[in-house]
């Protein structure tokens, strides 16, 4: 295909031959040479290692942002970075935005069975405390809500921030590949 560029060789009109090579390391024309003029490096030579790698498909994300998208979208990105980062941060951010959508799923439920069974109890009892318990669920949405603007906050920042309970549940998984034993 003319005038597309590919693992370092580029197809050109008009030429007998049709290709040239390019030195992998700086892009210079190094033709049939074996090492490059500019650099020196060897034909076929890979990039340095300190360049990224992309060998996930994450690979293009900078790690703060791919941190801060771990809680996003509630359980489910964190669910897809942990399956597809190779990063450790991210990997932690990963498991622990999923750690914590299941303990405020779980919190929302008891909060829930307690309000109305409060609810029924007072209400036999002739006493209007039950329905007060309603009141609580503002307040419980407000510190759900601050605690994943914090987590986001957080893993933008590039922090391993750790939950209280969580956050060392979550890092024995993800180092020892399970939970913690004692």
């Amino acid at each position: 295909m003319p005038g597309v560029m590919w693992l370092g060789r580029l197809a050109l009109d008009g030429i007998e031959g049709g290709e040239m090579a390019f030195c992998a390391m700086c892009g210079t024309e190094i033709g049939d040479a074996n090492f490059c003029p500019n650099c020196g490096a060897k034909r076929g030579t890979a990039a340095p290692s300190d360049a990224p790698r992309g060998n996930y498909p994450s690979a293009g994300i900078e790690e703060n942002v791919a941190s801060l998208l771990c809680y996003a979208f509630w359980w489910v990105s964190g669910l897809i970075f942990l399956l597809i980062d190779e990063r450790p941060l991210v990997k932690f951010h990963g498991a622990q935005s999923i750690a914590f959508n299941v303990a405020v799923a779980a919190a929302w439920i008891c909060f829930w069975i307690v309000t109305v069974l409060l609810s029924f109890v007072t209400a036999l009892l002739h006493l209007p405390i039950g329905i007060l318990t309603f009141l609580f669920l503002p307040i419980f949405g407000v510190v759900v809500f601050g605690t994943w603007i914090l987590l986001m906050y957080k893993g933008y920042q590039g922090e391993k921030f750790k939950l209280p309970i969580l956050g060392d549940l979550v890092e024995g998984m993800i180092n020892r590949g399970g939970p913690r034993a004692g």
